[in-house]
């Protein structure tokens, strides 16, 4: 009997010892900008793994749009009182998360991912380089008009998702420097911003091609405004004097990726949001036990066409996105 009563006291101490453990476990809350995206959904499956391999609770947050913004700042008040161990946030505007990122700041260390806010109060920052990434397009943009007419010239138009987007508003501003520096027989026609939805950017790309006949070339920044942007241009085909319209979106899902087989987008500039998301937390865990870690991490850009869609570049992405679902 006194056998028994001390094989359950060892047993129940084990079960004790496991739960410590268990709640000794850090939490870092991730708030993304929208949940439903693919984008986001991937940058999401790189948090999980990440809390897989460093032993971490992750919290999975975030508004259904990248719109809603006073909804991310609500999701990031509830996040702080949960005394997490760090917390990782997409701001969703540049200037509306900048005080509720200085105030968080002040009792727990906030990693930002993919687009900057009105801050100097985060510990790190891990983001595409979107100036570079927008010089990419315009790169890119040129080289596939200049494969189609023999020559970079011609009308060009940008569309941008949504107003004051530090990211968006980065990829516009590389774009067309590169446009100005590099290309000067490109001229840049229409420069859009939409609400950040696929029908507004359909709409958009419409009136545009309606707009300017000669239309040789567009780059649409977001994934949302590539999809979009595409559907216009599937319908119409060529501009208004039969020529083909060169899309370059950024970005990628399933849908882009038909638009890039069948030849209605030339090329893809593209993110990778697995890293994005994975870095977030491994340097958000590090934030928290007192280690130093970068101010910023570029997480780096990448071009897309049909040539190279199915080399590592792609089959990267497909692999992450496939082994956390």
């Amino acid at each position: 009997m006194k056998r028994f009563i001390v094989a359950v006291g060892i047993l129940a101490s084990i079960a004790f010892g496991v739960a410590a453990v268990a709640q000794t476990k850090p939490t870092i809350p991730v708030i993304v900008k929208d949940t439903t995206s693919f984008y986001w959904q991937t940058v999401i499956a790189g948090t999980r793994k990440a809390g897989q391999d460093l032993g971490v609770n992750i919290d999975e947050l975030g508004a259904h749009s990248g719109s809603e913004v006073n909804d991310q700042i609500s999701i990031l008040e509830t996040a702080l009182a949960s005394n997490p161990a760090a917390i990782v946030i997409a701001p969703a505007q540049f200037a509306a998360l900048g005080r509720p990122i200085d105030e968080a700041a002040k009792k727990v260390k906030i990693i930002g991912i993919d687009s900057a806010a009105d801050s100097a109060a985060l510990t790190s920052m891990l983001m595409t380089d979107n100036v570079q990434a927008g010089r990419i397009a315009a790169d890119i943009l040129a080289e596939r008009i200049q494969k189609t007419y023999a020559d970079a010239e011609g009308d060009v138009a940008l569309i941008t998702a949504l107003p004051g987007i530090a990211a968006f508003d980065q990829r516009a501003k590389g774009f067309k420097e590169q446009i100005a520096a590099k290309y000067g027989a490109l001229s840049i026609v229409a420069e859009r911003v939409a609400d950040g939805q696929a029908t507004t950017a359909r709409q958009i790309m419409a009136e545009i091609i309606t707009a300017h006949s000669e239309l040789r070339g567009v780059f649409a920044s977001n994934l949302i405004m590539a999809q979009g942007a595409a559907e216009a241009v599937s319908e119409s085909k060529t501009n208004k004097t039969g020529d083909t319209i060169n899309l370059v979106g950024f970005d990628w899902d399933d849908q882009l990726v038909k638009f890039l087989q069948d030849g209605t987008i030339a090329a893809l500039v593209v993110q990778d949001p697995f890293r994005m998301g994975y870095e977030g937390v491994r340097t958000a865990l590090a934030a928290s036990k007192g280690e130093q870690v970068p101010a910023s991490i570029d997480t780096g850009a990448s071009v897309i066409t049909r040539a190279n869609m199915n080399s590592g570049i792609r089959r990267n992405c497909s692999i992450r996105r496939s082994s956390d679902r």
